[in-house]
């Protein structure tokens, strides 16, 4: 069972988050377009939306989520666009991979990694990448001038400005940036800076 605080957001019809995919998921398509058979893994992918873009767009992909309910979201959502996925729920924190992916997908979902445990769960997250794979996250950074928003998790944690980019030094880098945007989530405006990062594995 899950005491996730999105169970409860998850219920009913609608979607929490809306159906149209992140403008991150359009970006990694451009980046590694499923020429060939391409797996892809999302880490925290909520109600789907991103997760049955990939699909749709041809990736062998699998998803998790804490919240069983997101994981029935999605693949509703799945059945209604005609494609085939892998939705599973599972804990950030304890699960690992142990099989190989093409790429991975995280938005929005890693500040609920504490700082002591990145270092071990993003080298296991490089280990289980093929070469030439991509990595596209986003996190959200920490500004004195940003408060937190309305609706953050108890369990929020964010991460300093350019503290992400340290963990694929070892990689090339097809992108780095951060963004500060404007959200309406809990229907209350407020802000959120993120560090957004794509990164290639070496090799083919």
């Amino acid at each position: 069972m899950s005491d996730n605080q999105y169970d409860e957001k998850y219920e009913g019809e609608d979607y929490y988050w809306g159906v149209i995919p992140s403008n991150l998921s359009h970006d990694l398509l451009r980046l590694l377009p499923p020429e060939r058979h391409l797996r892809l893994l999302e880490i925290g992918c909520g109600e789907g939306r991103d997760a049955v873009f990939f699909a749709r767009n041809g990736y062998d992909v699998s998803a998790f989520d804490l919240s069983p309910q997101g994981v029935d979201k999605t693949m509703a959502l799945a059945a209604r666009a005609g494609v085939a996925l892998n939705a599973f729920q599972a804990d950030l924190l304890t699960w690992r991979l142990t099989e190989a992916f093409d790429a991975l997908f995280a938005n929005g979902v890693l500040h609920l990694l504490p700082p002591e445990m990145r270092r071990e769960i993003f080298d296991n997250y490089k280990t289980f990448t093929k070469p030439g794979g991509l990595h596209v996250f986003s996190v959200f950074v920490e500004k004195p001038f940003i408060a937190s928003a309305p609706d953050a998790e108890d369990n929020f944690q964010k991460w300093i400005s350019g503290e992400l980019f340290t963990h694929y030094h070892d990689w090339y880098i097809e992108r780095c940036e951060e963004t500060v945007f404007d959200c309406l989530s809990a229907g209350v405006p407020h802000q959120h800076a993120v560090n957004t990062i794509f990164a290639r594995k070496p090799g083919q």
